[in-house]
């Protein structure tokens, strides 16, 4: 929203300002703090995280709102969608190390006239629901009759996204002046009214603001006249009135000319929250340009600072990031709790200027629950998930969308059943994930043998990349098991999840904490495995002798089951308490799910794995006999407290 113009990403990606006008630049120009504001109740201090998460609104006004309340800082990131499908997975994983940060939401731009509006819809989907972040997507008004705004709107609402930021645009491509299309809107104000007219206050609405006024009141000396200025004012204003929740600015150098605007609005009776929008200086060509273009005043020290070091890039980096932190420590100390990072699809200066805030530290990553929620209205009491997908959160996500529910508090209580089927997106990786695993999984395969190297490479740390993961490399706690991970494998049990047992650990431990300070986890060990028929005959064998605390459930691909619980069995093997709120119980292993978990995992060895082969390669054959021949076992140890998971495979 807060500035237009084109350059490229950290992976060569061309930028698409946020209102569409693009500027092409030569290679050498290279350019959840969690909300608390819980269905209508009020936040609550000292409320710990993940309960906070669990009944929060969806709204990012509420979030901010609530935040204020506690005296809490928030921030959020600014995306455009890349031109390139490489892009666009490239993006998602760096939104993903970003959003691991608790941004209170992150927003994404659409292009001139719907340029982008198809991928805007699918990134903001994908942004809510897989990303797992509020998301605020923008509609402009540029080429935009009513009937695309409102499938735009209603294609949103119905996925559960709550958040639009609104905005006249730019004028078409080949044009000096915004040109308003016949049966479409002539600026935002146009826009507010009718998103509020048509859906009520079902969206939170944002609003652009301009701390020097609109660049369409800026004459040619680079300032606005005060009338202009008073004029612009007034505009937004009426945009509040109107029904806007939020303002977001322009971006700005000067922090003395942001304040006073703030000031100015307060004046006039603009009282809703205004966020100021940060870009930091990653490159003097683009930084230059992109000022131009948006009639932004540049301070004499600034130009004094980067004029040295114009042509170096590392150098006006890092003097962008640190001018980025003194603006935003002088704003914090104004009192404004709130920070928007316009991060032109880049990390390292957005997250280097929270770092030196003191308002996120790598090391210190919170979890609200073991799995991370999607920002979805739809979905916002979901609480319990079963623990075969805690490696393919996104695959659960798209085979539960069409759930009419979700499980909260039990996963008894209120499951639906009806799973989606698997499709081709189950078995889809982004192209860079693609690249690793063709690389590290794509080895000859003489034998069975073979593949239990592969696996014990996996839990040694040695591969970034498995077949049975969206995620990136093994989570931390599995360092706590990865000897003993090792040592099954080598033995022909075939780990693909698992979870060491945990008696109280404090749950902002670093490694299996979640939900925030203040509480404590427990985990019971569990393993889930492929392995053969013969292995799993000798394991339940040995379970029944002497191992009484174990719950077991085996299938094959065909569907023989083999299990010591019943249909009906749901068993938490993940908990949390914390002071003066019910037991939490997010994970869960349970024989109905499993059914359903068993086909996808099946499945994966042939089209997560043996495609990577030729056809004609051998290496495929193994792996079918494997596909074919061995079972899925889920295996649990109950006892939390004494019990030891890997005893029953020492004899092996």
């Amino acid at each position: 929203m807060g500035f237009v113009g084109s350059w490229y990403d950290e992976d060569g990606d061309e930028f698409v300002g946020s209102t569409g006008t693009i500027f092409c630049l030569r290679d050498d120009d290279s350019p959840q703090s969690t909300g608390n504001h819980i269905n209508g109740q009020d936040c609550k201090e000292g409320e710990p995280e993940g309960r906070k998460e669990g009944r929060k609104k969806m709204k990012v006004i509420d979030k901010i709102r609530c935040e204020a309340n506690n005296d809490n800082v928030v921030f959020s990131f600014e995306f455009f969608p890349p031109k390139t499908e490489e892009g666009v997975e490239n993006l998602f994983e760096r939104m993903e190390r970003m959003v691991a940060h608790n941004p209170a939401f992150c927003d994404i731009t659409w292009g001139a006239g719907g340029s982008t509006a198809d991928l805007t819809l699918d990134i903001a989907n994908r942004m809510q629901n897989t990303v797992c972040v509020e998301s605020m997507m923008h509609l402009t008004c540029t080429n935009m009759p009513l009937d695309k705004i409102d499938h735009a709107l209603s294609t949103i609402k119905s996925n559960g996204l709550q958040n639009v930021l609104a905005l006249r645009g730019d004028p078409p491509h080949g044009q000096d002046k915004f040109v308003q299309i016949q049966g479409g809107f002539a600026c935002a104000l146009d826009l507010v009214k009718h998103i509020r007219a048509k859906y009520g206050d079902y969206f939170g609405i944002t609003v652009a603001g301009y701390p020097e006024a609109h660049p369409d009141a800026i004459g040619p000396d680079g300032l606005a006249s005060p009338e202009a200025y008073q004029v612009d004012l007034a505009y937004l204003k009426s945009k509040v009135d109107a029904g806007a929740d939020l303002i977001v600015t322009q971006l700005f150098y000067d922090t003395d000319i942001f304040l006073k605007f703030v000031n100015d609005c307060r004046q006039i009776g603009i009282n809703c929250p205004i966020v100021p929008g940060i870009m930091p200086i990653n490159n003097y060509k683009g930084f230059i340009r992109m000022t131009g273009f948006c009639k932004t005043r540049i301070p004499s020290e600034v130009t004094a600072a980067l004029e040295p070091i114009k042509d170096n890039d590392e150098a006006v980096r890092a003097y962008g990031i640190h001018l980025g932190t003194e603006m935003c420590k002088k704003i914090l100390g104004s009192g404004i709790k709130t920070l928007h990072l316009y991060t032109l699809n880049m990390e390292k200066s957005a997250l280097a200027i929270l770092t030196n805030l003191g308002l996120i530290e790598e090391r210190k990553i919170s979890r609200p629950l073991p799995w991370r929620r999607p920002a979805n209205v739809f979905r916002v009491k979901e609480d319990v998930r079963p623990i075969f997908w805690a490696n393919r959160p996104k695959s659960y996500i798209s085979r539960t969308t069409g759930w009419d529910q979700y499980p909260q508090g039990r996963w008894g209580d209120s499951r639906n059943p009806a799973y989606g089927a698997l499709t081709d997106y189950q078995f889809m990786r982004p192209r860079s994930r693609d690249k690793k695993l063709v690389e590290e999984w794509s080895i000859p395969l003489k034998s069975v043998e073979d593949i239990h190297e592969q696996f014990k490479k996996l839990c040694l740390g040695k591969l970034k990349s498995s077949p049975w993961s969206e995620l990136d490399g093994l989570q931390p706690e599995t360092k706590i098991i990865n000897e003993q991970l090792v040592k099954i494998n080598g033995k022909g049990f075939l780990t693909v999840n698992s979870q060491p047992a945990v008696n109280g650990e404090r749950s902002d431990s670093p490694v299996v904490g979640w939900g925030g300070p203040g509480g404590y986890v427990y985990q019971k060990a569990y393993l889930e495995f492929f392995c053969t028929k013969d292995l799993l005959d000798a394991l339940v064998e040995k379970c029944s002798r002497g191992f009484s605390s174990f719950t077991y459930m085996a299938v094959n691909k065909q569907g023989h089951w083999l299990a010591n619980v019943d249909q009906t069995f749901v068993n938490a093997v993940t908990w949390g308490v914390f002071p003066g709120k019910e037991i939490i119980q997010p994970t869960v292993v349970d024989p109905a799910s499993f059914t359903v978990w068993k086909d996808e995992a099946f499945e994966i060895w042939s089209r997560g794995w043996a495609r990577l082969y030729p056809e004609v390669d051998p290496s495929r054959k193994v792996l079918e006999e494997v596909e074919n021949s061995y079972f899925l076992v889920s295996l649990v140890d109950n006892d939390y407290i004494h019990g030891d998971l890997f005893a029953v495979f020492n004899e092996f």
